[in-house]
């Protein structure tokens, strides 16, 4: 005799699933941010093959998304996977101050709610 109540079986991954249960975290999170970090470049104008293409309210955006991105994962970046995204995230953000017509406020920029004011590193002489 048979048991009425059964218990459903799980369903097998998907080959979808599968793979990316392989794909270590930081990988996630570094590919997300280099996603991020392209679509703000092409929003500022930086890319190649748009170089007229300016968005900024969308640079704004994606570089806010970008910086509390990186402050979230920071500790599961450590230092060696999250230092080259900073920079990155530094260049957009410097980025975005030269193409903006009116500054914001120091602090008050993209993605400084995260990494605090940044400011031009002052030129050598």
């Amino acid at each position: 005799m048979t048991d009425p109540v059964s218990t459903p079986q799980p369903e097998p991954l998907s080959p979808v699933s599968r793979d990316i249960a392989e794909v270590p975290s930081v990988e996630i999170i570094s590919t997300a941010a280099l996603h991020l970090m392209s679509a703000a470049a092409v929003h500022l104008g930086l890319a190649e093959d748009l170089p007229d293409h300016r968005d900024l309210d969308e640079a704004r955006s994606l570089i806010d998304a970008l910086a509390g991105l990186l402050d979230a994962s920071a500790q599961s970046l450590g230092h060696h996977h999250a230092a080259p995204l900073r920079d990155g995230l530094r260049s957009l953000q410097l980025a975005f101050q030269e193409a903006s017509t009116i500054p914001d406020e120091p602090g008050a920029g993209p993605g400084e709610k995260y990494t605090g004011a940044v400011h031009p590193a002052a030129s050598r002489r």
